[in-house]
């Protein structure tokens, strides 16, 4: 079953509930949807891979805006955020933990050769493609810096 419809499933059901917070998200996500299919061209399919791109620029978008307004002392706006997040990660794989992305980027970092901050742009490239949808690449680049400053 496609993002898509499993989305459309979930706002049918957020509906008949009249869960406000579910469908906002799911309203989101399925207007990203439909952008980035009619970006593809004329009834354009989207691959799972860039469907879980989609789902973590979603995120990160509120993530940014949650930040802004916390800082602003805006709660009311920041649990929107908060509430949203919750809402579209159900839809992302199950993100590692930082011990495990440790782990998995130091390998790389050992299986490349890379021995300073300089080489992070070789580690980076590696490291999205292997951990693509575990991971945001925020925290990959910050656990990088770590490892090769190490």
């Amino acid at each position: 079953m496609s993002l898509e419809q499993k989305i459309m499933g979930e706002l049918k059901t957020a509906m008949l509930a009249k869960d406000e917070k579910s469908i906002r998200a799911l309203r989101a996500i399925k207007a990203a949807i439909i952008v980035a299919k009619t970006a593809e061209g004329a009834g354009g399919e989207i691959k799972a891979e860039e469907e879980i791109k989609l789902l973590q620029k979603l995120v990160k978008q509120r993530k940014d805006s949650l930040e802004i307004f916390e800082k602003q002392n805006r709660e009311d706006l920041a649990l929107k955020e908060r509430e949203e997040i919750e809402v579209i990660e159900k839809f992302l794989p199950e993100q590692l933990s930082q011990d495990a992305l440790k782990e998995i980027i130091a390998g790389i970092i050992k299986e490349t050769g890379a021995s300073s901050p300089a080489e992070m742009g070789k580690i980076m490239g590696l490291a999205n493609k292997q951990l693509a949808g575990k991971a945001d690449g925020k925290t990959i680049s910050t656990i990088v810096k770590e490892l090769l400053s190490a």
